[in-house]
């Protein structure tokens, strides 16, 4: 597998627009690696990690071309996640030629949230209706926590995210090649039949990524913070989650209490991590 970090940002962006923070600051006075976008990955050419307000911008920045994604597995409904305006944008009636069906999971809730701002914002059409499906090159399809599901040349397994949770929360499990990553955002602490799940599945992690959006010196709630993912790195070490040479990249960086890149990186190579930036590529 390869995997394309097309935004490492928390919901604010980073730097912030609007911010005169001195790691926002710093970050604009850097850039390169210190500018990122709200997260979201792209796995080969053809599955999307979510659906999320800047992966138009990221596909021009990094010269990845999305037009061969055909599966998208949604983490939860939120803003800085979710963009229902692409459901329109890449669909025959907007000029969009020769892409493939888009086949969509997610949790019931996240369908439904999604359908509600698709026709409060952008059409009196129900995006739950199987014609409008198939007017916009689209088929949903509702998963539930615990779930493994196959498409393609994938596994997937669904496990249930700290955070959001009248939305349906997911975090997952992504199988190809004999490789397999978990992609751990957004979300607080793991909940202990997440831990149990992975020992029920027998899985074995090539490449981790966490949830980083609070910083060295705050209190992780919603989210995690650095010292959680290098307890949640140690404890997968410990209980044989990670394959040899097993990699662990921070995610969803968080401006408030996370310093640019170059300084964040420093403090997770310490630590037995690293921190993913915009645009980085690698193969699985």
């Amino acid at each position: 597998m390869i995997i394309t970090f097309l935004g490492t940002s928390g919901a604010n962006a980073y730097p912030e627009a609007f911010c005169k923070c001195i790691n926002c600051e710093q970050a604009r006075a850097l850039g390169g690696s210190s500018l990122r976008k709200r997260t979201a990955l792209l796995v080969n050419d053809d599955l999307l990690i979510d659906l999320g307000p800047d992966i138009m911008a990221a596909s021009q920045i990094h010269g990845c071309s999305l037009s061969n994604v055909r599966y998208c597995i949604q983490t939860h409904p939120h803003a800085d996640h979710l963009d229902p305006s692409h459901f329109l944008s890449r669909s025959p009636g907007h000029g969009v030629i020769g892409a493939p069906c888009l086949n969509f999971y997610a949790s019931q809730e996240t369908l439904e949230r999604a359908a509600q701002t698709f026709e409060r914002d952008l059409s009196k059409e129900s995006l739950l209706s199987p014609e409008t499906q198939e007017n916009l090159n689209l088929k949903l399809h509702s998963i539930k926590p615990l779930q493994l599901f196959e498409f393609g040349h994938y596994r997937v397994t669904a496990f249930p995210a700290n955070h959001a949770p009248t939305m349906g929360a997911m975090l997952y499990a992504v199988e190809s090649d004999d490789r397999c990553i978990f992609y751990g955002t957004d979300t607080a602490a793991l909940f202990d039949q997440t831990w149990q799940a992975f020992h029920d599945n027998k899985m074995r992690f090539d490449v981790v990524i966490l949830d980083h959006m609070y910083g060295l010196n705050q209190h992780g709630d919603d989210h995690m913070n650095a010292h959680q993912v290098i307890e949640h790195m140690t404890r997968m070490g410990n209980e044989g989650l990670l394959a040899k040479n097993a990699r662990v990249f921070a995610t969803h960086i968080g401006h408030g209490g996370n310093p640019p890149h170059p300084e964040l990186e420093l403090f997770a190579k310490e630590h037995g991590y690293d921190i993913a930036y915009d645009g980085l590529s690698l193969e699985v």
